[in-house]
């Protein structure tokens, strides 16, 4: 389900932009309205949930403030997403590289945080190859990813349009 969910993202976080009929704030409006979902979801679900299950509210200040960093992380990446739209990146090629990279940094920095036992010398070298190829597989979908027949059909000389059609 979240794959699915951030698989729609971009395009809709995109598609959202361009229907703002603004091309100078468009992404800012289309992200004011993720804040507005945010909301409802992050804040207003949980809420029920816990008052529905009869939970304090109470909180202590280290889980408050490392889930707001988190939130705050979430927010920044979002923002960074409409940035690259913006940049004229396109949903594939922006969240090729969002879900290609996400994993690399998650990875070095939980290895960093608790690293593995026996060293660096201890890391299995298919972990390495694992990188590696996300890495890779991130840059080849950005790079060959397909041309929607729009925009193909658009950087075409008219006479090979004439002949294509």
């Amino acid at each position: 389900m979240t794959a699915l969910c951030f698989g729609l993202y971009g395009i809709f976080l995109h598609s959202g932009q361009i229907s703002m009929k603004d091309p100078s704030l468009g992404r800012y409006k289309a992200f004011l309205f993720v804040g507005v979902a945010y909301f409802v979801i992050a804040v207003m679900v949980p809420l029920i949930l816990l008052k529905a299950q009869g939970a304090t509210l109470n909180f202590p200040a280290k889980g408050m403030g490392l889930s707001f960093i988190a939130g705050l992380l979430g927010a920044v990446g979002a923002f960074c997403i409409l940035l690259a739209f913006g940049a004229k990146g396109t949903p594939a090629a922006v969240m090729s590289i969002v879900f290609a990279g996400a994993p690399v940094v998650n990875a070095i920095v939980s290895m960093s945080l608790h690293p593995p036992k026996g060293g660096v010398s201890a890391i299995p070298w298919q972990f390495v190859l694992g990188i590696l190829l996300a890495a890779l597989g991130g840059c080849l979908v950005t790079m060959y990813k397909p041309v929607p027949a729009a925009a193909a059909k658009a950087n075409m000389p008219p006479a090979k349009i004439a002949k294509a059609e």
